[in-house]
């Protein structure tokens, strides 16, 4: 059976550039409160290269990382 992550939060922000895709979310996850969690939806390429690094260096937690067709999914604990 597979593992579902519920989100509290969630942002699409497929073709959003670099960094603005990564403000975006930082800002959302500082609004949220601790224990709740983000799912964020970014193109590949440098998005999805540079958001989840990004996004651990500030402290935060990765849960998941997904390929979704031609997007990724990740679900971030605040």
């Amino acid at each position: 059976m597979e593992n579902i992550i519920k989100s509290n939060f969630f942002l699409d922000l497929r073709g959003i550039a670099c960094p603005l895709n990564f403000v975006k979310t930082k800002i959302q996850l500082e609004k949220m409160e601790e224990g709740e969690v983000l799912e964020v939806l970014l193109d590949p390429g440098e998005a999805i290269e540079s958001v989840p690094p990004s996004v651990i260096e500030e402290g935060y937690t990765i849960l998941s990382q997904i390929p979704a067709g031609n997007y990724f999914k990740i679900f971030i604990r605040k």
